[in-house]
């Protein structure tokens, strides 16, 4: 339970205020309109009150990395009326065993890791006569810990993908590497110039680049995400945004 809801929906609020702030200004810097960049208050660490409140202070676009947490906070937020509208996107590992879990309750997959996660994610949606949107998770900064397709891998299997029934894919997503703004900026133009030559190869838009989280988020609207994944400096009273 959180100690004082009224003192912490205030903190929510006024970071979210500041969060926008940055991502405009950030924006603008690269020549951008703000408006092409959405934040997702990324709410695997925290309980259904926080999220509430989240909502309260003008969010409304979620993001869980778990199926049976995503679950738990659609239970727990459902029939409250302003929790109507709020979305939830699936942003972690997704488990072939789990999709069903996934499928048909959120607004975007991001974590399509693999050629085989996309035609299991597929062969769902088909079986229940449903079509999934989703991100292709790529690995671009090649760090072992990341998953995702290298980018070698996303060009020999990116048309067989697309061509799959029941899924539609809308972009890339990646994550760069910890505490290295210098390789941070490298993986995201790195993003934005694969997804260029994917588009010039498949004639699709792939509009939906989904880079950037809380410690580098304005290097990653600077080098054209348009989904930033936001944590620790939405929800922690103790993050130092500045």
């Amino acid at each position: 339970m959180i100690d004082d809801p009224r003192s912490y929906q205030t903190f929510l609020r006024e970071r979210r205020e500041a969060i926008c702030e940055r991502i405009a200004a950030a924006a603008r810097r690269a020549g951008r309109e703000p408006g092409e960049v959405e934040a997702i208050a990324v709410s695997k660490t925290v309980g259904a009150d926080a999220v509430l409140l989240a909502i309260r202070a003008g969010w409304g676009l979620f993001g869980e990395n778990r199926p049976q947490e995503l679950g738990r906070k659609l239970e727990a937020l459902q029939g409250v009326p302003e929790a109507a509208g709020v979305r939830f996107d699936m942003i972690g590992n997704l488990q072939k065993n789990k999709i069903n879990q996934v499928i048909g309750r959120v607004r975007l997959i991001h974590s399509i890791s693999s050629a085989h996660l996309a035609e299991a994610v597929s062969t769902r949606c088909e079986a229940r006569g449903i079509v999934a949107d989703v991100l292709v998770e790529t690995n671009v900064s090649g760090e072992r810990s990341k998953s995702g397709l290298s980018p070698d891998e996303l060009r020999s299997e990116i048309e067989g993908i697309l061509e799959l029934p029941g899924i539609r894919v809308g972009g890339l997503m990646t994550m760069a590497p910890a505490g290295d703004p210098d390789a941070a900026r490298r993986t995201f133009s790195g993003l934005r110039e694969l997804a260029s030559e994917l588009r010039g190869r498949t004639g699709l838009a792939l509009p939906t680049l989904s880079c950037g989280m809380s410690d580098d988020f304005e290097v990653a609207v600077e080098e054209g995400s348009t989904l930033v994944r936001l944590g620790r400096c939405v929800f922690d009273q103790g993050y130092n945004l500045d």
